[in-house]
């Protein structure tokens, strides 16, 4: 008799949110995605991802997410260029973790409000972190588990109780999907850098430039373009003719390229189809 042989089961990809809202389209620097979880936390996935996403390393990321506190940026070339990582923990469990960055603007006034009041430097940057949200955000967070109705939750979201965690992410990466509109209309996504570059073929170093600073990149005869909108980049592909037709823009009525490019693409039916889903999906 033959034994059939079982395939080796592929290892479930690890969940961090089951709630997501997103803020991304107000004013920086209040322009954050709200994503929490209902479940037990999976603090070694948890601390991993979050590394990466915010260059912190793993080991403080973890006592972070353990002990709560804050990580401020080491200085580059005696210049400070980030602000910091904070994260707040209740030890008696009357609120969920929370998760946030500052900006160096942020930091600043942290660090003020640190000096004339005498608070805590975690305290002093919530206290910022919330000034800055959305009012829609500021309503949710002074009610439990954000003003959400369990009875309308899906089942397997509700059943875990209480938000355990909310991380009010800024960042691109491998458990945060953003959308590309491709020059054939279709949205693809991507997690990190690494999976964003493998999409496009381009190196590491480009796709973090790319986003980071936005502009254009040139591939082979297409052409990626990143605008960056309340600090969260917008990313389009455009083909060789599309990219063809935004140069003749650029020569013929003397238009910035990026501006070329969004004429280009808002007159392309398949693009505009593209970025009619992508509107939805963000609003859905």
């Amino acid at each position: 008799m033959f034994k059939i042989k079982k395939k080796p089961e592929k290892p479930k990809p690890t969940v961090l949110y089951n709630i997501v809202e997103d803020y991304s389209e107000f004013d920086a620097p209040g322009n954050v995605t709200v994503c929490a979880m209902t479940l037990t936390e999976d603090l070694v996935a948890h601390a991993k991802i979050l590394a990466e996403s915010y260059d912190v390393p793993l080991d403080q990321m973890t006592t972070l997410l353990t002990e709560g506190g804050v990580y401020i940026y080491p200085q580059v070339s005696g210049i400070l260029t980030r602000g910091l990582f904070a994260c707040l923990v209740d030890q008696t469990g009357g609120r969920p973790k929370q998760t946030f960055v500052l900006d160096l603007m942020q930091f600043a006034e942290a660090e003020q409000a640190v000096r004339a009041r005498g608070l805590s430097l975690i305290d002093a940057a919530l206290d910022v972190f919330q000034r800055t949200v959305p009012d829609q955000l500021k309503a949710k967070l002074r009610q439990k588990n954000l003003g959400l109705d369990y009875r309308t939750l899906d089942r397997t979201v509700a059943k875990g109780g209480d938000i355990k965690y909310i991380d009010f992410r800024k960042d691109w990466s491998p458990h945060f999907k953003r959308l590309c509109i491709m020059p054939d209309g279709r949205l693809v996504e991507t997690g990190g850098l690494q999976e964003f570059a493998q999409l496009h073929g381009i190196t590491m170093s480009q796709a973090k430039q790319l986003i980071e600073q936005g502009g254009t990149l040139d591939v082979q005869d297409e052409v990626l373009a990143c605008q960056i909108v309340n600090g969260q980049p917008a990313v389009a592909r455009f083909s060789a003719a599309n990219y063809a037709k935004a140069k003749n823009l650029v020569a013929g009525k003397g238009l910035h390229l990026m501006d070329a490019l969004s004429e280009v693409g808002y007159n392309d039916p398949a693009m505009m189809r593209g970025l009619a889903r992508k509107t939805l999906n963000v609003r859905s």
